[in-house]
């Protein structure tokens, strides 16, 4: 069986948490010590996840794709593009992931709204 890369490590667990399966997610691959730096929550493991299971509750018909990985050995970068289902408001997201054995153990992320005209044709991906 082979040893899963860090890069298909984040993909899974983004799409999943994305998707309502925030708990299997973290079970899967976040560690116990995991910290993160999004600005709307407290920095630990526990206040993100239940902000993912909320998010996830408030809006499961949500789009999550990821589009692109950069695979830097212990930081993984994942460009992603995510469509609200309750608006037509839609955003590219990168996350950045720091592994230790395997496990998630820091994670930051930043979005901005794509705008409904863009001037640039090859658009946000």
């Amino acid at each position: 069986m082979d040893t899963p890369t860090n890069a298909r490590i984040a993909s899974e667990f983004l799409t999943m948490a994305a998707s309502g399966q925030v708990r299997e997610a973290y079970q899967r691959h976040v560690a116990d010590g995991f910290v993160h730096h999004n600005a709307y929550f407290p920095a630990d493991r526990q206040s993100l996840l239940l902000a993912m299971e909320q998010s996830a509750q408030g809006e499961p018909n949500k789009s999550f794709t990821v589009r692109q990985v950069i695979d830097g050995g212990d930081r993984v970068a994942v460009l992603s593009h995510l469509q609200r289902a309750q608006s037509d408001q839609q955003y590219a997201v990168v996350h950045i992931l720091r592994f230790e054995n395997n496990r998630i153990v820091e994670l930051w992320d930043v979005a901005q709204q794509i705008p409904e005209e863009l001037p640039n044709l090859l658009g946000m991906f």
